[in-house]
């Protein structure tokens, strides 16, 4: 029979061996005072206003606190996760008890107290291997529709980053003043989501200009009337 294996995160672990051991000490100490006849019923009247105080003058880290400890437990992201919680954005460098430091997209250090995070609803980019993406491209009311769709279709197979299943897909999505919308759906690997993201809007042009597809950009039909003579 296997054995089961429990591992625990290096951040939780020492958390919890410093709550402990801090923990004896203080139990340690009014054993050994109880031991020489000192009354610690009086000690721990003191111990407990002077935590009250404490923890009023530190509400704020004291919640952080508890909340890093419940992103410790529950573990809602990892380290090298992409995550957006709203106010901040970035990929998990470190996740501290009382902070999280992400790194954005250009490597900038943002610090965020655990409270932002515990108390957000969080977007974890890196928890499914795969992701989906929607790339629009417009196309001309005088172009064939049919031949345009074909020829995008083309492009989305022919990339081997794009997920033969679920079979990717080119849908009419809107018909706005200027264009006819289509939209490139497919699904990819979440590492490939950006390169591919750009690679297909670069194809995409590439291949409307081979094939006489138009690109169109907003425009409007102004009608000059001359007014009759009097």
């Amino acid at each position: 029979m296997g054995s089961l294996r429990v591992v625990v995160d290096p951040t939780l672990r020492n958390f919890l061996i410093s709550l402990l051991r801090y923990a004896i000490l203080i139990f340690t100490g009014l054993a050994v005072l109880n031991a020489f006849g000192v009354q610690t019923a009086s000690l721990i009247a003191l111990f407990g206003a002077a935590g009250l105080a404490i923890g009023l003058a530190l509400q704020g880290t004291l919640s952080n606190g508890a909340a890093g400890t419940m992103l410790l437990l529950l573990r809602p992201f990892n380290v090298g996760d992409y995550i957006d919680a709203g106010a901040a954005a970035g990929t998990v460098v470190e996740l501290g008890l009382f902070t999280t430091e992400l790194a954005t997209f250009d490597n900038v250090q943002v610090i965020v107290p655990n409270t932002a995070l515990w108390g957000a609803t969080l977007k974890n980019y890196s928890c499914y291997p795969t992701r989906r993406q929607d790339v629009t491209l417009g196309i001309g009311y005088h172009d064939a529709l049919e031949p345009a769709i074909e020829a995008i279709r083309q492009v989305l197979t022919s990339d081997p980053r794009v997920h033969a299943e679920p079979t990717p897909e080119v849908l009419v999505d809107e018909l706005p003043d200027s264009s006819v919308d289509l939209i490139a759906r497919v699904w990819c690997a979440a590492a490939h989501y950006w390169p591919l993201r750009f690679d297909l809007t670069k194809r995409f042009k590439q291949t409307c200009d081979a094939s006489g597809i138009t690109i169109p950009f907003p425009q409007r039909d102004v009608h000059i009337r001359q007014a009759p003579a009097a």
